[in-house]
């Protein structure tokens, strides 16, 4: 146990567990993270070698003897009905039944809906209305006949939060330093902060920033195996993780047969793993992420305003050296097709997921963090309670290059970088200008891709830049594209207006069908043919010379 162990056992006692032990206890069970978080939390609050033996022997006694798993519903209630009673730990719901105007409790692998549950159970746990809560749970048979019920709740010991003081929380992270309380985040999510430099821990704080920013976009691509998913699929029941295959707006975002808000109105955070591998059929989808991604909201024959954020994480098997010195492919070449420059330019924060380690145990921790579903509910109170916009936009001063869209996605960044680090007050000039640098990075590693993309200038102020505390502008680079002029000064297309109008008005010669045509593949079409057909269109013909006398000749008759 070093310093900052002792420390965080004494200002968050009962709330933090050692994370090498839940590494041993975890390989063997398949059991959530939390409910061995509470196991270890109760039995192995020692530093004693052999009485965290004897308390990881009583953790796993309490899990053969009291957890059930879902195969084994029907052997539980025939426990119950012989013993009389019997200790669960399970997801316990309620739920009020209007038709009959009471509640009735359900155990999640008990697999029983009807077990009577009285007031004082749910009156003082509010989340246990609201999509259930972990629990140890006494159950006793019902020897009533005249009830219509078997089972009934005699005890209930919450293993999940059923409460979350955040002024407690804020207390606590004022006795810490900034670095001391960003190693506390980073030993929580299972990293050791000694093996990481300071630019690696703003990276996987930044994985955190969809959990705790509403509305905030980010992308993240890189190599296999680094951990991407694990934030999103593992680390809060908040957030929910997509894997491939096809995302629909009915799904996403509103079924209208159904009436029902899709996803975004049931989520903190939405992922989406394997981002190439999205499949989009409908237009109409990728118009509704666009509005959504925007502003966070979208219309479906109802306005539906919601606050989910969206993380999109992908690999890229291309040397990052040759895309930023290519000048046909960029760094945002993993993404599907549907995913265009309103999509991107959308997307506040583009982490460089090639510099991330590999996962290996090598960057485990082994010391005392936060239990899971307590950070995790930190996290959630400031998603949806807590608004630092104001406090950033009063602070922050950028540069002349910054324009609406970059403006919006470094404060959202740096919003999110505050409420991780600093819950209870403000940070300091030299910790604000760090978070406005990274901030910065992100967003102009978005528009650098973007600029590269487009045939114009439309995106060609990516020299973004802002004014530090000491009033001296600083313009901010991207490590992998600095001297890479593929990507800072990309060739322009250039575009013939004379020989273009020429050319459109040469009247067409008839050409024979060919049944072939229609088997082209978009793919193999040039690029350059699409853009001069597209930059032509932009113009309308003039009637031919005969077609103008047919018409004055009609007209006249």
């Amino acid at each position: 146990m070093d310093t900052l162990d002792t420390k965080l056992n004494d200002e968050f006692s009962g709330k933090v567990v050692r994370k090498d032990l839940l590494h041993r206890v975890k390989k063997g069970t398949n059991v959530p993270t939390f409910v061995l978080e509470f196991l270890l939390a109760r039995y192995c609050a020692s530093d004693d070698d052999a009485e965290i033996q004897a308390g990881i022997e009583a953790v796993l006694a309490t899990l053969q003897d009291n957890y059930v798993r879902p195969d084994e519903s029907n052997a539980a209630q025939s426990r119950v009905a012989t013993k009389g009673k019997h200790r669960f730990i399970d997801k316990i719901h309620v739920r009020y039944v209007e038709k009959e105007k009471r509640h009735w409790a359900s155990l999640e692998n008990f697999d029983s809906q009807r077990i009577a549950v009285g007031e004082k159970f749910y009156r003082n746990n509010d989340r246990i209305l609201e999509g259930g809560i972990w629990a140890e749970v006494t159950l006793v048979t019902n020897e009533v006949d005249d009830d219509d019920y078997a089972f009934y709740v005699e005890d209930m010991r919450p293993i999940q939060l059923s409460r979350f003081g955040f002024d407690a929380y804020k207390e606590g992270r004022a006795k810490f330093t900034r670095n001391e309380w960003l190693d506390i985040v980073l030993r929580s999510v299972g990293l050791e902060p000694g093996k990481l430099y300071r630019r690696l821990k703003l990276h996987f704080m930044a994985r955190l920033a969809p959990l705790v920013e509403p509305n905030y976009n980010f992308i993240e691509l890189g190599p296999r195996g680094t951990g991407k998913s694990y934030f999103y699929s593992e680390f809060s029941p908040y957030s929910t993780l997509i894997s491939g295959g096809q995302a629909t707006k009915a799904a996403l975002f509103y079924n209208n047969a159904r009436r029902r808000v899709g996803l975004v109105g049931f989520w903190d955070t939405i992922a989406f793993d394997e981002v190439a591998g999205i499949k989009i059929k409908d237009p109409d989808a990728i118009q509704i992420m666009k509005d959504f991604l925007a502003n966070g909201r979208f219309s479906r024959g109802v306005e539906v305003i919601a606050d989910a954020s969206m993380a999109f994480v992908g690999n890229i098997d291309h040397s990052i050296q040759q895309l930023v010195n290519s000048t046909k492919f960029d760094l945002f070449l993993p993404l599907p097709k549907e995913f265009d420059l309103a999509i991107m330019d959308r997307f506040a924060c583009y982490l460089p997921g090639w510099e991330m380690p590999k996962n290996s145990s090598d960057f485990l921790t082994n010391n005392y963090v936060f239990i899971t579903d307590y950070i995790a509910e930190a996290f959630h109170y400031q998603f949806k309670h807590t608004n630092r916009y104001e406090e950033v936009s009063r602070r922050i001063k950028l540069g002349k290059a910054v324009e609406g869209r970059d403006e919006k996605g470094i404060k959202k960044t740096v919003c999110a970088l505050v409420k991780l680090l600093h819950p209870d007050n403000a940070p300091t000039d030299s910790e604000f200008d760090e978070y406005v640098e990274y901030a910065i990075e992100g967003r102009r590693r978005v528009k650098e891709q973007m600029n590269k993309r487009k045939p114009d200038d439309e995106f060609a102020l990516i020299d973004l830049s802002y004014f530090n505390s000491e009033g001296k502008e600083v313009v901010i680079s991207c490590p992998e594209s600095v001297g890479a002029t593929a990507t800072l000064d990309p060739d322009r297309k250039s575009l013939d207006i004379e020989e273009a109008v020429a050319t459109k008005r040469k009247k067409p010669t008839a050409q024979p069908l060919d049944s072939s045509a229609a088997d082209v593949s978009p793919k193999e079409i040039p690029t350059d043919s699409v853009t001069a057909s597209t930059e032509s269109a932009e113009q309308p013909a003039k009637p031919e010379p005969v077609e103008r006398q047919k018409y004055q000749t009609d007209h006249q008759l």
